[in-house]
This record gives structure tokens, C-alpha cells and sequence, in this order.
């Protein structure tokens, strides 16, 4: 019985240690083929999800725009946009996962799986890397006020990370076999995004418009990672439970739909 578990342990050390090699490869990969070694090459990761952060941030704070608080403009844009980059450019990235990564198929150990979940947590790596980055630089220059619980602020950030992963893989696996999708995952990203509830707070709206937001998983991320960032100064209405059924649910058609293609596909 001993010696079976250690065998076991041992085996899903060496698979490991191989899943690790492969995925590090590809993130290798992906950051050269896309943004090479030029001018400042890999740092574009983080650099161009902060770009687009401070635009919003820049816009909304010239315009005066309200939000349905009296919360400061950059930090509500902060913990708004940031997390659009999430669960919107994932699936952008996973569409036209395979296609130009179809020969590395030809490695046993590469699956059409590691192809979306690297694309995936290099998404992830540059939006977070930029949300800590211009956190810390908002705060030391006294722009906004440090979070009041860092561990509420992290576990809406995951939250909306594994919303964002399982919707990539689910769209990427998708239009595989459908150019269709892709074409109609843009035009739906930029409808949903301004329900997402990046630009504004739930208690600041109807009653009934509340209840029927709340039926899209990301609004309750967001709400969860804003009342770890401004605590008591706001009102907030989520259910981690509900969000962590759908992203369950999410996660299991998306592997369903990823092994579908792997089995289709055929390394050109």
C-alpha cells in the first residue's frame, strides 16, 4: 500500500515536472512570436494593459464622469478596468490558439490544452503584474488609499481570473471548427463590457436592473473586489457562491470542448 503511494507520488512528480517544462516553453514562445525582442520586447506584457488602464483612468478623470459614489475616480477606474483585461482579452488570445501552434503537436507532450492555458496565463501574468504595478504606484504617490483587505482584493481578482480562463478555453475551443465565433465574441465582449460592472457600482442602480446583472458571473467579482478595496465606504452585492457555480460549470464544458478538438486536430 506504502510502496503503490510512493510510485503514485512519484509519477505525478515526473508528469509535473514535464507539464511544467512544456508550459514554460510555450509562454516562451508566445511572448517572442508576439512582441519579439525589439525595442522593450517582453515588458509590453504588462506595459500595454496599463496603457489601457491609465487611458480610462485619464478619460474619466478629465471628464469629471460619476459612477454612482463619491469613491475617488482613479481608484474606482483602477479596480474597474483592470479586471476587463481579464476575462475580455483571453478569449481573444485562445481563438487562434492552435493554428499557428498546430506543429508543435507533433511533441507527445504538447496537447492542444497546454496551447490555451498558456495564452491564458500569459493574459493573466500582464494584467496582474499591471493592476499591482500601478496599485503600488497610485498609492506612493498619494493619489489613492492602500486596500483595506488584501486577501477580499486578491480572492475577487482570482475569481474573475478563473471566470476568464474557462470562458477562453470554451470561445478558443469553439472556434476551432466555427470561423463564426470569432467573429461574434468581439462584438459580444464590447456589449457586455459596459454591464460588466467596471464603470459603475450595483447599489447605485434599480432594484430590478440589480437582480438581472447579477446573473453575469463577472459583476460579482468585481463587487467582491471592490469591497476589499474601499471596505465600509460602499455598499456591495455579490455571491462568490453563485460566481464559483458558474465558473465550475464554465470549467467543465470548456475541458469538454478543449478534449473534443484535441481529438480532432492533426499536427500540420
Amino acid at each position: 500500500m506504502i510502496s503503490t503511494l510512493a510510485d503514485s507520488l512519484r509519477d505525478a512528480g515526473r508528469a509535473w515536472a514535464v507539464q511544467r517544462r512544456v508550459l514554460g516553453a510555450l509562454l516562451l514562445r508566445e511572448i517572442l512570436t508576439r512582441y519579439g525582442r525589439h525595442n522593450i520586447g517582453f515588458l509590453w506584457l504588462f506595459v500595454e494593459p496599463m496603457v489601457f488602464t491609465l487611458g480610462v483612468t485619464a478619460l474619466w478623470s478629465a471628464m469629471k464622469a460619476t459612477h454612482g459614489s463619491s469613491l475617488p475616480i482613479v481608484a474606482f477606474a483602477l479596480t474597474g478596468y483592470s479586471t476587463v483585461l481579464l476575462w475580455r482579452n483571453m478569449p481573444a488570445r485562445c481563438v487562434n490558439a492552435i493554428e499557428p501552434n498546430q506543429t508543435l503537436l507533433y511533441h507527445r507532450h504538447v496537447k492542444v490544452f497546454d496551447l490555451y492555458l498558456a495564452r491564458v496565463l500569459l493574459e493573466g501574468m500582464g494584467a496582474t503584474i499591471s493592476f499591482i504595478f500601478l496599485s503600488i504606484f497610485f498609492i506612493t504617490i498619494g493619489w489613492i488609499a492602500p486596500p483595506e483587505d488584501l486577501l477580499k482584493v486578491a480572492g475577487g481578482w482570482m475569481m474573475i481570473f478563473w471566470f476568464g480562463a474557462a470562458l477562453a478555453i470554451f470561445v478558443g475551443s469553439l472556434a476551432y471548427d466555427n470561423e463564426l465565433v470569432d467573429r461574434i465574441w468581439h462584438p459580444t465582449a464590447y456589449l457586455i463590457f459596459p454591464l460588466s460592472g467596471a464603470g459603475f457600482l450595483v447599489d447605485a442602480l434599480p432594484t430590478k436592473f440589480q437582480e438581472i446583472l447579477l446573473y453575469l458571473p463577472m459583476v460579482h467579482g468585481v463587487e467582491y473586489l471592490r469591497e476589499g478595496y474601499f471596505g465600509s465606504a460602499i455598499r456591495t452585492h455579490h455571491d462568490l457562491g453563485y460566481m464559483a457555480s458558474v465558473n465550475a460549470v464554465l470549467t467543465f464544458v470548456a475541458l469538454v470542448e478543449a478534449r473534443k478538438v484535441s481529438n480532432r486536430v492533426i499536427p500540420a
